[in-house]
């Protein structure tokens, strides 16, 4: 399986890729990999209070970027693995919209299951960085304007948020 490498402004972590959890959400991460889509990205959205949620990340730092991949969407895969704690999904807002946005699950949240949310991949090493993600925030970070506005709105109002420096492809088995 594919192991990718998230070089982090709080640290690194490793996700091992699993295409038989998702196929269709697989293809499309690894093409965003190929891409460097995830290069400059921000975690902006980080649930860790009052019970921790997620940490979610995806939306281009750069507005025609992001603009490119809106509305790019791919179909639903089943739901064939669990979201537990670790577990790196896809966010999606209905059935068939899943574009560009995944969350790294930080606890067990097994009720995401049900609502056709499939995980990708899961973390191997490093999760206690993932648990590290700048969670101050929350869910304050406007998606539509960052959607708009890029990185120069989340680095002038949330300067403190964490962000993906680069990911990678570390092998492939």
């Amino acid at each position: 399986m594919p192991l990718v490498r998230f070089e982090c402004s709080c640290g690194d972590f490793d996700v091992e890729i699993m295409p038989e959890w998702a196929p269709l959400g697989v293809q499309r991460f690894l093409d965003l990999l190929g891409k460097d889509f995830f290069a400059d990205i921000r975690f902006f959205r980080v649930v860790a209070r009052p019970r921790p949620f997620v940490a979610q990340f995806g939306i281009s730092g750069t507005p025609s970027v992001a603009a490119q991949w809106r509305n790019n969407t791919i179909k639903d895969d089943p739901a064939k693995e669990s979201n537990r704690k670790g577990t790196l999904t896809f966010a999606m807002a209905g059935p068939h919209s899943r574009t560009t946005q995944l969350f790294l699950n930080l606890a067990d949240n097994a009720f995401l299951d049900k609502q056709g949310f499939p995980p990708v991949g899961r973390v191997v090493r490093g999760m206690e960085t993932v648990e590290a993600i700048c969670s101050e925030y929350g869910e304050k970070p406007d998606q539509s304007r960052i959607q708009r506005e890029g990185n120069a709105y989340l680095q002038a109002e949330f300067p403190k948020l964490d962000y993906i420096r680069r990911a990678y492809a570390l092998s492939s088995e």
